[in-house]
């Protein structure tokens, strides 16, 4: 049962479960403070391939059958993929997925796809549509840096704010509810809206995103009637080490003080002393590879008890930069919960 509580805000009075996921990074992740909670690190930045756009694919691949084999289930077994990437046409969820044979529902939220994956994969399990349902998402740097800013070899100089694509790929496979609610379970949601304040600098991500988990997070909190200490954690998705700073100010002005419980996962995933990555890690996969390889396993292992999960994006395209507009941000929110009998 779905219980709406807000326009674009529910909770699952009957949550589906995560039965299983996956992290699969880089080279460059594996060798940052987190570099040890991922399922697998490629230190061929090629991941086998000719190209950087089959690389993210392969990516993508792996991660999936990564999952699957940890919940003990096959393609087979899947009713719905929903998958997203940051490449036009979202081709490295499309080619990487084909040959599962499984149906899918291709999903673009920008750097929030994971958290929208995830929103929609539990609508879709808590109806009875499907059984089993997987979210899947990824980004690698050369192809976000080849499609969103310079070519590799071009060597730009990047200012302080700008934060580095991660090359990782994370998935969760969800679990239509059974009756017996104990598990990682999704126990609520919040469908984030465009917020656009005007940034137009595209190496200034964590400003124009800020505003739109500020939003989220507000709208969440107010709908549920809770404050952010009833949570272990509030998970951003890749604000950076600036826009975090930027949501807690933000915050703090509509009365909410997240600064005790909040943890960002751009700002997580490297050093900025060591690995020359300035203000933080970005893309698809820098939020969905710490959910699915640091975040998810403290669940389960019992050191955290319910978490609010808020993917954030930047839906810019080159086009629309050259032509003048701004980066308009988004937010999804999922609220997960441990449960137990």
């Amino acid at each position: 049962m779905i219980q709406n509580m807000a326009r674009g805000v529910f909770q699952l009075r009957q949550p589906p479960r995560i039965v299983g996921y996956g992290a699969v990074a880089g080279k460059k992740e594996g060798e940052g403070p987190m570099g040890q909670c991922f399922d697998r690190v490629e230190p061929d930045a090629y991941f086998g391939q000719k190209t950087w756009e089959q690389a993210e694919s392969q990516m993508q691949q792996e991660t999936l059958t990564l999952a699957l084999a940890k919940s003990g289930l096959t393609a087979q077994s899947l009713g719905c993929i929903l998958a997203g990437d940051l490449m036009d046409q979202c081709i490295g969820s499309t080619f990487g997925l084909r040959s599962f044979g499984i149906p899918l529902l291709g999903i673009y939220g920008a750097c929030s796809t994971m958290a929208e994956g995830l929103l929609l994969s539990s609508v879709l399990t808590a109806s009875g549509a499907v059984t089993y349902a997987a979210a899947v998402t990824s980004s690698h740097f050369s192809t976000a840096e080849k499609q969103f800013r310079y070519p590799l070899s071009y060597g730009g100089q990047r200012p302080p704010t700008a934060q580095w694509t991660c090359t990782a790929s994370g998935a969760v496979i969800l679990e239509q509810p059974d009756g017996v609610t104990e598990g990682i379970c999704v126990t609520g949601g919040c469908v984030g809206k465009i917020v656009d304040l005007g940034v137009t600098d595209a190496n200034h991500m964590g400003a124009a995103m800020a505003p739109a988990a500020a939003d989220t997070i507000a709208r969440y909190l107010e709908a549920a009637g809770t404050q952010p200490h009833a949570y272990d954690a509030i998970v951003t998705g890749d604000l950076g080490l600036v826009g975090s700073q930027l949501l807690v100010e933000l915050l703090q002005k509509q009365g909410y003080d997240i600064a005790d419980v909040h943890q960002d996962c751009g700002a997580m995933m490297f050093d900025p002393e060591t690995q020359d990555t300035h203000a933080g890690g970005s893309g698809c996969g820098c939020s969905a590879s710490l959910l699915c390889g640091h975040f998810l396993p403290r669940l389960q292992q019992k050191n955290l008890r319910q978490i609010l999960f808020v993917a954030t994006g930047a839906l810019l395209s080159p086009t629309a930069s050259q032509q003048g507009e701004s980066i308009p941000g988004i937010a999804h929110l999922v609220e997960l919960t441990r449960m137990v009998r």
